[in-house]
């Protein structure tokens, strides 16, 4: 089977398994979420377009630059889409929390927040592995570009829930597990981008971004058990895959809307600083030479 129709079929899958699941089972109490959901299976579906049979031939920077550039604006545009939808939702739409009042609004950019600065560090990590291990360039790309965006999801996590914990536990900050992990994250992407900054060598700063990059996943699951392992103060988790959400409907639909958004918004930003790092490591080659000309004339 072609590359093509697996992409094809992989959002004609996701978009209409999850928003057939979500609908037996709330009804149309989460009909933005199952748009959502179809909204970006639509997207994955017309990407599929872009892709030749070949995976090889598109794992080339020459290749996978022009490739890059068509999926932006759908995946910018989704983005503006769902986080004004979003935000109107949460904002506008979502009842007023009975024990916390209007304060709890925050939780519907910390949350996403919160799980895309771990997704996002996984799938760096994923690709720092893919380009230790095949020697690819355009995977360690990948892992260099999504760095900044995790690094920035990160610190809005850790802003926005001292926002939350001054009016609930009275303070900006403690020493919890939950959050001294999530600290080290930051510091883990920190340390990710500046390890890579200060090698010379493209290769060597990969090889000693990876390893680095392995190692720090570790600290995913520790963030994620964290509030089961040990006594924290932070608050176990609302959503559940294996029970229904611990909150009314809107509010369920207006987080996942923003995760949705900042996923979309992830890929779009990562897609355009990798296109800007293929550049700037093939500044040399042919056909980046090419194309300045095309630019240019």
């Amino acid at each position: 089977m072609s590359l093509k129709k697996i992409i094809f079929a992989l959002g004609l899958i996701i978009a209409l398994t999850a928003a057939t699941l979500i609908f037996f089972t709330h009804g149309l109490k989460y009909i933005g979420v199952n748009a959502a959901l179809l909204g970006l299976g639509a997207v994955l579906m017309r990407q599929s377009a872009y892709f030749s049979d070949n995976f090889y031939q598109h794992a080339s920077p020459q290749t996978f630059y022009p490739t890059a550039g068509r999926m932006i604006p759908w995946f910018a545009w989704l983005a503006a889409v769902l986080v004004i939808y979003g935000l109107y939702i949460s904002f506008a739409i979502a009842p007023t929390d009975f024990q916390q009042g209007e304060a709890y609004r925050i939780i519907f950019v910390h949350v996403p927040a919160a799980w895309m600065s771990m997704v996002i560090y996984l799938a760096m990590a994923f690709w720092a592995g893919v380009g230790l291990a095949l020697n690819s360039k355009l995977s360690a790309m990948m892992a260099q570009a999504l760095a900044p965006t995790g690094a920035i999801f990160t610190l809005l996590a850790l802003v926005t829930g001292s926002l939350w914990g001054k009016p609930m536990w009275g303070t900006y900050w403690v020493w919890d597990a939950r959050l001294t992990s999530e600290l080290i994250l930051l510091f883990l992407y920190l340390g990710f981008m500046t390890l890579q900054a200060s090698i010379d060598d493209p290769r060597k700063a990969d090889r000693a971004g990876a390893l680095l990059a392995l190692v720090g996943a570790v600290n995913i699951p520790i963030i994620y058990f964290s509030v089961k392992w040990w006594n924290t103060l932070h608050q176990g988790s609302s959503i559940n895959m294996g029970a229904a959400p611990k909150m009314a409907a809107t509010m369920f639909e207006g987080m996942i809307l923003m995760a949705l958004a900042f996923w979309m918004y992830t890929i779009a930003v990562a897609l355009i600083r990798v296109r800007c790092i293929i550049l700037e490591r093939e500044r040399n080659a042919g056909w980046v030479k090419e194309l300045s000309v095309k630019e240019i004339a």
